[in-house]
């Protein structure tokens, strides 16, 4: 017995089928013990049932031990024996590249066309609704200017919303209300039977969008088209119903609406809607008829569908189920519910093909055959490659070696050294690519070395640029300004300052220059240099009476007596719009507001260059632009430069910026001037300093993680009195 087990040992071992590690003794034991377990199972199952029953479970247990522990041997025997030689190591490495990363691009492909048909289907339907919305507020503008210009006619009638409305089918199903003035009732216009809504207290200017009222839903729009005391402003209602989508639905497939419960619209606004659809959701009902979707813990009940889908054109032309939670507004409150309703679409890849490629006709099935040919090439230069792998592993060996050497090489720091390329195989393709890796890090040791030394330059520009800024500013008695300025990048291409020309004069300067980075930054630096000069010099900015004629449009001065001259913001732009027109390129230009104020007569006399106009908020919260001037400074030669003057009185705030505060984006439009006014409008008792880290800290909040898009630039003005 004993010479048995040895004849037998000796073959495994020369096999070397003979467990070594102890992984390899653990998985026979623990599958000997399986086994065991499993024979006193069958012995035990008629005469103990209960003890049977029991040891299901501890042979559940051992068997999948034993398949761990075996898979974990055979990985180690797969890798010391069959993948000792760099051959089949290779041969393995080919498959994992060609072939793995083959199987799951097909998996991801399939799984982002399964993603992009059903975001396709949503943007359908999103992009007709809002097509719907906007010719609905198209049209009830247009009918809004018309009542308007009839009741500013005296034309006032019960009827002429009525007469208004337009004649076409489809306003048949909508209902236009209208208020004018104070008017407690409006006058409204629509299908028999509808009933009139209220007027919320949230619309204070145009809206747009999907409405819930009295747990309906519509698609309305208001418009108000004239300031108080005569405002007048128009609704126009449409119901969200199964007529409407019925359209949409005609070439998507089917479109069934759920809508949240009414009672629920607050939680709902906050916590959107959570889903759980069964097997039968997806075609729209449940066992009972009713899918049991949820939200937030409540039944949505299924409003209406709309639609056909038609039946499959081949095998692969699956029904694609797509949920589109849309956005609703509460009418009573206001409140905005982000998952007010749910739009489920059932449609296929056909239709979406169709719907997608419309606009080719008969040019898809040529498409189709260039994506086909695509796939066929593809699947043959893989196999190819597969092949050629496999033949060329005897000469991989050698190249090995030398790539082996060659990183010694790089490891050392040399990375002037080459592989000596013999061959125009695929291995010389590998040579060639390690040579040219080695060269690209030598290229980039050098580059990185160059934009250390570029930084180093940036950093003293920065610096530089930074001493051209108004550190400590001479405020006037009359007059406090303040400036802020934040570059995009690392310098900037706005521009601000203040020039204290004597105890009653000061002039405020802000532009912004044409693209940015350095030579951005150089020109803000000509317009600074060139102001500054202009200034002190004293002569160029002079402006005699119109009557003497003694400066043209342009800036340019002919010979008068200087001495009586006074200070001129337009013939200061005429100079400097001739100075850069003249010493820099013709894509380079700068917007320029300047204006010189003179504290004994409180006026500020200004002119502007393209540059935003500056805002003038009053001491009764009013505003109005400071627009008067002419085009950009820099494009174009010889142009006129307008100016006027305003007085500043008690309480008159001047806000000048650039459009770095105001066109900065989020997901609710630009910060927008409007809002600037507000925050400052809000503050403006607090100190200039203050008000402008207020304005400051609202831009970065409404920017958020996003990078500062463009330079900021703000400055603000304000007279003293007393």
């Amino acid at each position: 017995m004993r010479l048995i087990s040895v004849e037998l040992e000796s073959k495994l071992r020369d096999r070397d089928l003979w467990p070594h590690s102890r992984t390899a003794w653990a998985a026979l034991y623990v599958l000997a013990l399986d086994l065991f377990v499993f024979v006193v199972q069958l012995l035990t199952s008629h005469l103990w049932p209960a003890v049977s029953a029991s040891l299901t479970a501890w042979i559940i247990f051992f068997s999948l031990l034993a398949i761990v522990l075996f898979a974990i041997a055979g990985l180690r025997w797969l890798r010391a024996n069959l993948l000792w030689r760099l051959r089949n190591r290779l041969i393995v490495t080919y498959v994992f590249i060609g072939v793995i990363p083959v199987f799951l691009l097909v998996v991801i492909s399939i799984i982002a066309l399964y993603l992009f048909a059903g975001q396709f289907a949503s943007f359908v339907v999103t992009s007709d609704i809002a097509t719907h919305l906007h010719s609905m507020e198209a049209s009830n503008r247009a009918m809004a200017r018309g009542v308007l210009n009839q009741l500013r006619n005296g034309q006032i009638d019960s009827r002429i919303v009525g007469l208004a409305r337009p004649r076409r089918p489809e306003w048949a199903r909508r209902q236009v209300c209208a208020w004018y003035r104070d008017q407690p009732q409006p006058n409204c216009a629509g299908p028999e039977g509808s009933r009139t809504f209220e007027s919320p207290s949230f619309i204070n200017g145009d809206f747009r969008d999907i409405v819930r009222d009295h747990g309906k839903l519509y698609l309305r729009v208001a418009a108000t088209v004239a300031e108080e005391p005569e405002s007048l402003r128009i609704y126009t209602s449409e119901p969200l119903d199964k007529n409407l989508i019925e359209d949409i639905a005609g070439s998507l497939g089917v479109i069934t609406f759920y809508a949240t419960p009414n009672s629920a619209a607050g939680s709902e606004s906050r916590t959107g809607i959570s889903l759980s659809l069964d097997s039968d959701a997806t075609r729209g009902s449940g066992a009972d008829g009713q899918p049991s979707t949820g939200v937030a813990g409540r039944q949505l009940g299924q409003t209406f569908s709309a639609g056909t889908l038609p039946p499959a054109l081949n095998t692969f032309d699956r029904q694609i189920s797509f949920p589109i939670p849309l956005q609703v507004v509460d009418w009573s409150t206001g409140e905005r519910q982000r998952a007010g309703a749910l739009a489920w679409v059932e449609t296929r890849p056909s239709i979406l093909y169709a719907r997608l490629f419309a606009v080719l006709g008969d040019y898809a099935q040529g498409v189709e055959y260039i994506l086909f040919s695509i796939a066929v090439v593809f699947a043959i230069i893989e196999g190819l490659a597969l092949w050629v792998g496999t033949k060329l592993t005897r000469s991989i060996t050698t190249s090995v070696a030398d790539l082996y050497e060659a990183t010694m090489h790089v490891n050392r720091g040399d990375f002037s050294h080459r592989i000596a390329v013999k061959s125009k195989d695929q291995l010389a393709a590998l040579a060639n690519s390690f040579n040219s890796m080695t060269a690209s890090i030598e290229r980039l040791v050098l580059e990185q070395k160059e934009k250390q030394r570029l930084e180093n330059e940036l950093s003293i520009a920065q610096e530089v640029q930074a001493q051209l800024f108004p550190k400590e500013i001479s405020q006037l008695e009359s007059l406090e300004v303040h400036g802020y300025c934040r570059p995009a990048r690392t310098v900037s291409g706005d521009y601000y300052d203040f020039l204290t020309l004597n105890s009653e004069k000061m002039i405020v300067a802000v532009g912004d220059i044409s693209g940015k980075g350095i030579s951005a930054a150089l020109l803000m630096a000509t317009i600074h240099s060139a102001v500054r000069a202009y200034t002190i010099v004293g002569t160029p900015l002079l402006r005699e009476p119109a009557s003497m004629g003694s400066i043209t449009g342009s800036g340019r001065l002919v010979e008068n007596d200087l001495s009586s001259l006074d200070l001129s913001p337009a013939s200061l732009l005429g100079l400097l719009n001739h100075h850069l027109y003249q010493s820099t390129p013709d894509a380079k230009y700068a917007t320029l507001f300047l204006g010189v104020y003179d504290g004994a007569t409180r006026r500020l006399t200004y002119s502007n260059g393209g540059h935003l106009p500056p805002i003038l908020l009053s001491a009764d919260g009013t505003s109005h632009l400071l627009d008067c001037g002419g085009t950009v400074v820099g494009l174009l030669d010889n142009m006129d430069f307008p100016e006027a003057t305003v007085e500043l009185g008690p309480g008159d705030l001047l806000i000048a910026y650039t459009d770095g505060v105001t066109e900065p984006e989020s997901d609710y439009g630009e910060f927008g001037e409007e809002r600037l006014t507000q925050i400052v409008r809000k503050n403006r008792h607090l100190p200039l300093e203050r008000i402008t880290s207020l304005v400051t800290t609202a831009l970065d909040e409404w920017i958020g993680d996003e990078e500062q898009p463009d330079d900021v630039t703000l400055v603000l003005a304000r007279p003293r009195f007393g």
